[in-house]
């Protein structure tokens, strides 16, 4: 009898069907007799496409090959499906428990929804993003979909060792089960799995360290003077000053679960970040937590609000505090209750496709309804992942909203909502709690896949998979995500256009026009009213974005790590290489050491059209190539080691400038020979426009011979 797709999936529908309310041994005995008709069966399940890229190992996989004698998981996935992301820790359980060296090997097969998607370099960010470790191909035209009738994100289908399909699973939720599943499979197959290791080679290890890893959200700190970043992949919350120089940084750099002050608090994969006077919230996505960072006086404080720290299913909420389970918080805003009495925070719920409140304090929510403090509840949206609006919030659909922003009640009194997933911007009046559309999607709630890059009103307008908002006047800013966009929806007469970006992923910064400029998958947005800023997440770029409405340009903000704890420690340490390797050694002097005093005058040599930016934090400072720089540092003074750099000169008869700095030391060094390293770090303008760019780093090598 030849078979079908369609009939292996009525046969595995029935095994599963089978399996219902059995105990654990049936359970096990009827798994493996359905592994026998599998074998008996055989139906082979087509290899790989030649000329795929595949990811996270060295060379191309080969069902016939590589994984001939594995039983082998493939998750079919695609990386903006919520879905996809809860049954990732599933899978490290899989790969923990049965590892390849067992004889089993996970393979993701990533099959795209949106055309973004498609593109192997978002998919490598998305495996950077998420920490996925086993091999992923991308299946471009779904051609592996297509054939094994794939229907849904996320699917697991499991071959055997000849290639045979076994068992397929669909959804999420299903960890137990698949576990079981493969106890019995490595059992069944025992003697024939091929416990060799892949030729693995992890995108983690090809690529550069960076000060930000995947931003993901971005917030000005109004009453600080301050950025607040979601440094997402680095799973920390990072604070600068308006300059770019970090102030904070909380979290370990280290993904966990765990409360305490700023040097061991852990997040996970952060993303939305809201701030009142002394307090930031955040939204611990990876976590499935609602975080709150205090700073005192004297130290940083990380508590945690609401969740469990894994994913929830409610979809109704009203407990308290961490008794209250969650689902993906992705973004979220401070607000207040009808009243206006009680300060809440509204939550886009991206797990279970809603938006839900946080209460604060005590208060009243809609009809009346009193909640404490620490109580947790769905305010919009049924849980089912559609773009159905209505006049009654919890008859609305969302599909994994991922972006907030909030109209005060003096102006619009509106939520706004970046509805990732219908590929939409929605809204919520917080006076009568109507759900609309504001721009993209289509009508039918039903259907998802109504994206593209188009200006436009309403629903005539398409984008893809928007991320982030913000308000700037009667102005809602978008960042249209997979379009590498940010546009622009005109809230007086519906009409959303494109601001900035050119459709296709990069770094470019055009000063002339704002749509030759690039991005890549742009995540959050905050604005600044008065001096018509945006701020962006230009989250696979790895870098912070600023918008200038007025000077209608693009620059890079500057996110500067300067701020040391304990500064005779890491200036004791030996040049690095690329410090050594890239000095330039400055003439040697030799002075006496009743002197006091070295003035050292280095050369900097500017491009054409640049000069210094003398409002940005440009300093120096000293370091050591060997043991005589070492000790020479040693007696000085932390303020003779390093300092601001506020201006330099520029030399009459070339294109050269100078830094003049004066080296001082204490009256007993002794007479001999001192190799000093000096680091200048300086921020750059362009002549023209007046656009800032990111810091430059230079280094000199200076031979010092004291006499007496």
């Amino acid at each position: 009898m030849n078979y079908s797709i369609f009939d292996i999936l009525g046969i595995i529908a029935d095994f599963d069907e089978e399996l219902t309310s059995k105990s654990a041994t049936e359970k096990n005995m009827i798994t493996a007799k359905h592994l026998q008709q599998m074998d008996r069966i055989n139906f082979t399940v087509p290899e790989f496409s030649k000329g795929l890229d595949w990811l996270n190992v060295s060379e191309e996989l080969s069902l016939d090959k590589h994984l001939k004698g594995k039983l082998v998981i493939l998750d079919f996935f695609t990386y903006c499906c919520i879905n996809c992301m809860h049954i990732l820790p599933d899978l490290e359980a899989v790969e923990e428990q049965f590892p390849s060296s067992a004889g089993v090997a996970v393979v993701g097969v990533h099959s795209a929804k949106f055309l973004n998607e498609k593109v192997t370099a978002n998919i490598t960010s998305a495996i950077l993003r998420y920490n996925i470790q086993h091999p992923v191909v991308n299946d471009e035209g779904a051609e592996l979909w297509q054939a094994l009738a794939v229907s849904c994100w996320p699917t697991l289908l499991f071959v055997g060792p000849n290639g045979q399909l076994l068992y397929s699973v669909a959804g999420e939720g299903h960890r137990e089960k698949v576990i079981a599943f493969l106890k019995v499979a490595t059992d069944h197959y025992s003697g024939k799995l091929n416990k060799s290791d892949l030729p693995m080679k992890l995108e983690k290890d090809k690529i550069p360290s960076s000060n930000l890893s995947f931003p993901g959200k971005v917030a000005i700190w109004s009453s600080k003077q301050c950025i607040v970043i979601s440094d997402t992949g680095n799973h920390r919350v990072v604070v600068t000053d308006l300059q770019g120089i970090v102030k904070h940084v909380i979290g370990t750099a280290q993904s966990g679960f765990q409360d305490g002050d700023s040097d061991h608090a852990k997040f996970s994969s952060p993303q939305g970040v809201a701030c009142d006077n002394n307090s930031i919230y955040v939204a611990d996505t990876g976590n499935h937590a609602i975080r709150q960072i205090v700073f005192e006086a004297n130290q940083t404080k990380v508590t945690t609000l609401a969740g469990t720290g894994h994913q929830g299913t409610d979809k109704i909420g009203g407990k308290t505090y961490t008794s209250q389970e969650l689902a993906s918080p992705w973004d979220l805003v401070l607000s207040k209750t009808p009243d206006g009495n009680t300060d809440v925070l509204l939550i886009a719920m991206a797990g279970s496709h809603q938006i839900w409140v946080y209460f604060l304090a005590d208060g009243h929510w809609y009809k009346n309804v009193a909640h404490s403090a620490g109580t947790c509840i769905r305010f919009a949206g049924s849980g089912l992942e559609e773009n159905r609006n209505n006049a009654y919030p919890e008859k609305a659909s969302f599909a994994q909203p991922s972006g907030l922003a909030l109209s005060p009640k003096m102006s619009r009194n509106t939520l706004y909502i970046a509805d990732s997933e219908s590929s939409s911007v929605r809204s919520i009046s917080l006076d009568n709690c109507k759900v609309s559309n504001i721009a993209g999607g289509e009508r039918d709630p039903s259907n998802l896949f109504a994206f593209g890059d188009k200006d436009g009103k309403g629903y005539d307008a398409k984008l893809q998979h928007p991320l982030g908002v913000t308000l700037l006047g009667d102005n809602l800013i978008v960042a249209d995500s997979y379009n590498h966009k940010i546009k622009c929806v005109d809230l007086n007469t519906g009409v959303c256009e494109t601001l900035a970006g050119t459709g296709s992923p990069g770094v470019t910064v055009n000063q002339g026009d704002l749509k030759l400029c690039q991005f890549n998958e742009p995540g959050g947005l905050s604005s600044d009213a008065d001096k018509k800023l945006i701020y962006i997440a230009d989250t696979n770029n790895h870098a912070i974005k600023v918008l200038d409405l007025e000077k209608k340009s693009l620059y890079q903000f500057p996110v500067v790590f300067s701020v040391e704890k304990d500064v005779s420690v890491i200036v004791r340490k030996p040049a690095s290489k690329v410090e050594a390797e890239t000095a330039s050694s400055l003439p040697d002097a030799t002075v006496k050491i009743s002197d006091l005093e070295l003035p050292l005058h280095v050369p900097v040599c500017l491009p054409d059209g640049h000069h210094l930016n003398t409002d940005a934090p440009n300093s120096w400072k000293l370091f050591s190539f060997d043991e005589s720089g070492l000790k020479f540092i040693d007696l000085l003074p932390s303020c003779d080691r390093k300092g601001e750099l506020k201006t330099m000169s520029k030399d009459k008869t070339s294109s050269t400038h100078q830094v003049c700095l004066h080296l001082k030391w204490p009256c007993d060094i002794t007479p001999g020979s001192f190799t000093l390293g000096l680091k200048l770090q300086i921020f750059l303008c362009l002549d023209e426009g007046g656009v800032c760019l990111p810091p430059k780093a230079l280094h000199f090598k200076q031979i010092v011979n004291f006499v007496s």
